[in-house]
């Protein structure tokens, strides 16, 4: 029995049908039922709750013996302390983190998840870690800007970073999560090349038959711009951390984990740039 949380996000939703297509029934705790439905009709056990509410979480463990944990924002150490003490006494016999690459940095977001981390380990629950770099999907954001003004802002300088495809990481976490072969490990998982945001920028141009502009902007325009969308503090200061780590190149070092784990090479950008480049026109 499989339990994803997480299970209407981008790589929630893609573990959650590759279970379906193994011929499983898993069950899915999401806070909106509708949308889980919407998604996955009646091939799902659907569980209704809060992760910040080990209470509403109890229900969907009994009886679970692999457990998918996404967590996202400032909260993500609070929240795996709860999930995997929750896990343990539930019984469950494996937890498979989403977590990020960024830990090895110890920065940014990443030093959310190393807290998390951390907690799950001391909760003796076996675990895995799956740590990929930066999503392709997340490149969407640029959207706007592209197609207002053909211009992408950014504080990466020439930094780089091995994009991956969401298809990937839900691939290694479905691995992960239906193996006993991976536990106690992390993944640290990365698309097959590391690319500039200028080198994205202008394969995205070229995607779209348009001439596009990367321009640098420094960390204090990087962090005005990211708080005008209303994000909180700390994920603003998260962000433009990031930013910069990649300016400084302590990101961009490509693994070859996918292709070990799956037997197969990773997704270029290319073909996630075929199947998005509508996004951007």
């Amino acid at each position: 029995m499989y339990l994803v949380t997480g299970a209407t996000g981008d790589i929630g939703s893609k573990v959650t049908e590759l279970l379906i297509q193994r011929g499983e029934r898993p069950r899915v705790f999401v806070r909106d039922p509708r949308r889980a439905l919407v998604r996955f009709g009646e091939q799902v056990d659907i569980f209704v709750g809060d992760l910040a509410d080990s209470a509403s979480l109890q229900p969907a463990l009994e009886g679970v013996d692999a457990f998918f944990l996404v967590t996202t924002g400032p909260a993500i150490p609070t929240l795996d302390e709860t999930a995997a003490r929750a896990a343990r006494a539930a019984g469950v016999r494996h937890l498979v983190k989403l977590s990020s690459m960024d830990v090895e940095q110890g920065l940014a977001i990443g030093a959310w998840h190393e807290v998390g981390e951390a907690a799950i380990r001391a909760s003796g629950i076996p675990f895995t870690f799956i740590r990929p770099s930066g999503f392709m999907a997340n490149l969407l954001a640029w959207a706007h800007s592209i197609k207002a003004e053909g211009i992408v802002r950014a504080s990466t300088g020439d930094g780089r970073r091995p994009f991956i495809h969401s298809d990937d990481i839900a691939a290694v976490s479905t691995k992960a999560l239906t193996t006993p072969a991976y536990n106690g490990q992390w993944l640290t998982i990365t698309g097959p090349e590391a690319l500039s945001f200028a080198e994205v920028t202008a394969r995205i141009g070229a995607a779209i038959g348009r001439a596009l502009k990367f321009e640098f902007v420094p960390d204090e325009e990087a962090h005005r711009r990211y708080a005008a969308t209303g994000a909180p503090a700390a994920e603003t200061d998260a962000h433009v951390a990031l930013w910069r780590a990649i300016r400084e190149g302590r990101l961009g070092t490509v693994t070859n984990t996918v292709d070990q784990v799956l037997g197969r090479p990773p997704i270029g950008f290319d073909q996630w740039l075929i199947e998005n480049a509508d996004a951007f026109r």
